[in-house]
């Protein structure tokens, strides 16, 4: 029995997600899988994901079902299509699982569209989709963060994604700072109250002692982070360590703080510390 009829919401985003700009189907692939499914293809003269959506409405509304749709979906998402590519699979199921949960649809690791939970709000759009990367952004992860270990977050590689992630703030601290050091040394020379007791970089006025502790604070939090993931990730094989997915995510919301205190952080140039 077909699936019910979907609103043009659910259609829309579909075609969004695998007509995507950046990461979508090619024009080429998008006519060449419209004709092996039989289906019309308003062809040139708008957008590639306009050109999708028309071709879904116009099916959708002759057949009065959604279920060629979906075979599209099922095509589209043909794990054989993606050997060289996994990531970008991964990045197409969390992107359609958080528009296909609002008709209880997921596309699982087969490319198959199976039964799932259903979501009636963004927030439960977003927890449905359960990927990793999907929680991440739900819980407004920095961007600066997601930056370095999006590629590995998609890879399903958290040892490595450990290891990005903890990198995005040293080369945040190298960036603010003009340094070119690495490690604790940079984040002494960058954040140490130093003889001056004026970092280049400082988190808040250092009016008090409790701010120049902070400030402190800060700076071994920082190096404490390298310590715990970085260095023995770098390190270490992956065989005998691993990162749960409950480690990175915590890993993630601490260095998405550190992220946000550097957004607001003053910047004392070099030659006005001297």
């Amino acid at each position: 029995m077909p699936e019910p009829a979907w609103k043009l919401g659910i259609l829309t985003g579909v075609a969004q997600v695998l007509a995507d700009t950046q990461d979508g189907l090619t024009g080429t692939q998008i006519g060449q899988l419209l004709g092996r499914l039989h289906m019309e293809d308003p062809a040139a003269g708008v957008t590639k994901w306009k050109r999708l959506e028309e071709a879904f409405i116009r099916r959708h509304n002759n057949d009065g079902h959604p279920q060629r749709i979906i075979t599209f979906i099922q095509h589209a998402m043909e794990p054989a299509n993606y050997v060289n590519r996994p990531e970008l699979f991964t990045l197409r199921q969390d992107q359609l699982n958080e528009v296909l949960t609002f008709v209880s649809l997921r596309i699982d690791e087969k490319g198959v569209v199976r039964p799932g939970a259903r979501s009636s709000t963004l927030d439960e759009a977003s927890r449905n989709a359960t990927s990793l990367r999907a929680e991440l952004r739900r819980r407004g992860t920095h961007d600066e963060v997601l930056r370095y270990c999006t590629v590995e977050l998609l890879k399903k590689n958290n040892f490595h994604a450990s290891l990005e992630a903890t990198k995005s703030v040293f080369g945040r601290v190298r960036q603010l700072s003009g340094l070119s050091g690495d490690g604790a040394a940079l984040i002494d020379a960058a954040l140490s109250l130093g003889k001056s007791g004026t970092p280049i970089i400082a988190i808040n006025d250092l009016a008090s002692q409790t701010d120049r502790d902070e400030q402190t604070g800060f700076a071994n939090l920082i190096k404490g982070l390298a310590g715990m993931f970085r260095n023995p990730v770098a390190h270490d094989p992956r065989v005998v360590r691993t990162v749960t997915d409950i480690q990175l995510l915590e890993l993630v919301t601490t260095l998405s703080m550190v992220h946000r205190r550097l957004d607001v952080a003053t910047v004392n140039h070099p030659s006005s510390t001297s």
